[in-house]
């Protein structure tokens, strides 16, 4: 018996969604896992900074298709890492930029929390 490994979506497809997303969401988060079921401690602890300010933010998983979501978020952000916030199209940051807007008390207008 042999198992194939799941190649991931195609490059173009992450790209365009990435895109979309970004465009179409006044917050999102690029995580490891779901809001539900973080896969990663840095994707929980982004996830609990935005929630303390806003609940209509969009989540993406990023696992479903690691490398592709890699390169699509470089070239908004710089960045290959996740997690990755953004506003209004802007890349804010990941976990820790998160933390610090939050412990400088700015977080909740970073994220144009009402």
């Amino acid at each position: 018996m042999s198992f194939e490994i799941d190649e991931g979506l195609p490059q173009a497809e992450v790209d365009e969604l990435v895109d979309e997303v970004i465009e179409n969401n006044e917050v999102v988060l690029f995580m490891k896992g779901t809001a539900m079921a973080p896969q990663c401690g840095y994707s929980e602890k982004a996830l609990n900074h935005i929630r303390r300010h806003r609940e209509d933010v969009e989540y993406v998983d990023v696992l479903t298709s690691i490398d592709e979501f890699r390169v699509a978020l470089e070239r908004h952000s710089g960045w290959t890492t996740t997690p990755q916030a953004y506003v209004d199209g802007e890349f804010v940051g990941g976990s820790d930029v998160l933390e610090e807007l939050d412990e400088r008390g700015e977080l909740a207008a970073t994220l144009n929390a009402e």
